[in-house]
């Protein structure tokens, strides 16, 4: 998490971090010192313990408006299946793949990275005579925020 807002914050980014009371107290995992270094860079937000803080998250994130991110984790499965149709899913995991910006440990654990949010939809795009399609060139089991990044470009002649 410190890695986290740390290199969020040299960006200038407003952040908002959501986590639960228990992070206040002084342990192993959250110790004072660099929670206070971190509340300096970000305004923070502490859930109950027991709570089920996605729904703060999701909240946080609409109510910012249309051009806030989020990092997480998690992968919202849970709340995609509360979803009452496909339509509904369809349009939360578009959401989705445009707001969350997805944390990645570098190879060599010394840095993190962020995959970005996509700017566009990643759908078989046309314009005239030329296409641009997704393609993946290997088949792996995918999240709902990963979407192939290469395009394949056809043009008709």
């Amino acid at each position: 998490l410190f890695d986290a807002v740390n290199c969020l914050a040299k960006e200038n980014a407003r952040l908002l971090v959501l986590g639960r009371k228990h992070m206040l107290n002084n342990s192993s995992n959250w110790k004072k010192d660099i929670m206070k270094e971190m509340q300096n860079k970000a305004d923070f937000f502490f859930a109950e313990n027991i709570s089920e803080d996605d729904a703060f998250l999701l909240y946080a994130t609409l109510r910012s408006g249309k051009h806030c991110k989020f990092v997480t984790r998690d992968f919202l499965r849970d709340h995609k299946a509360c979803l009452s149709d496909r339509l509904t899913r369809h349009v939360f995991r578009k959401w989705q793949r445009g707001h969350q910006i997805v944390f990645s440990p570098s190879v060599e654990g010394n840095h993190i990275n962020f995959l970005p949010a996509f700017c566009y939809d990643c759908v078989v795009q046309t314009t005239g005579d030329t296409w641009h399609i997704p393609y993946k060139d290997t088949f792996e089991e995918k999240y709902s925020y990963q979407v192939p990044r290469k395009w394949l470009c056809i043009q008709q002649k």
